[in-house]
């Protein structure tokens, strides 16, 4: 597979990374990195984002799995095909994977990416959270424009006519 180093670099950012916080922090530390502004915060997460439907794990480790077969299936059909698009898919499954990780070892998913806008604390997340959310903002873009191409294409050709 073509993206399979992607997949691979996203996994072990995010478990790496959650591994230093797990060694080195307390739960619940935060350490100042642009005071005001963002904290690595020792956080754990037992629900889905934003900590809804918390201790479900079950439900989310099947629901992974079969993201993951899907994503799969689908890097298997695209092959070369679309590359943007094929990326987008590896970065949602580095973050699946590792998240997925998390969930069958501790029952909980490590999070320590801690941003605050004034008095707004935003969900603390991690590597693998990030990667999912670029992914599918990379997907949607190229679901937008290809939308947006085809059907340009459909009125040239009809003007053609």
């Amino acid at each position: 597979m073509r993206y399979f180093f992607t997949t691979l670099i996203i996994l072990i950012a995010d478990q790496w990374t959650k591994w230093l916080v797990v060694k080195h922090m307390s739960l619940f530390q935060s350490i100042p990195v642009i005071d005001e502004f963002f904290h690595i915060t020792s956080h754990r997460n037992r629900g889905a984002a934003f900590g809804i439907l918390e201790n479900q794990q079950w439900l989310f480790i099947t629901i992974t799995f079969i993201v993951i077969m899907i994503i799969l299936y689908y890097l298997w059909q695209l092959k070369s095909e679309r590359p943007w698009m094929s990326f987008s898919f590896a970065l949602i499954l580095g973050g699946a994977v590792g998240n997925l990780i998390d969930r069958i070892k501790t029952g909980e998913v490590v999070d320590f990416l801690d941003f605050r806008f004034g008095t707004y604390n935003f969900p603390i997340f991690n590597v693998a959270d990030s990667a999912i959310v670029v992914g599918v903002c990379i997907l949607v873009l190229i679901t937008l424009f290809s939308s947006e191409v085809e059907s340009n294409e459909k009125l040239s050709e009809a003007s053609d006519s």
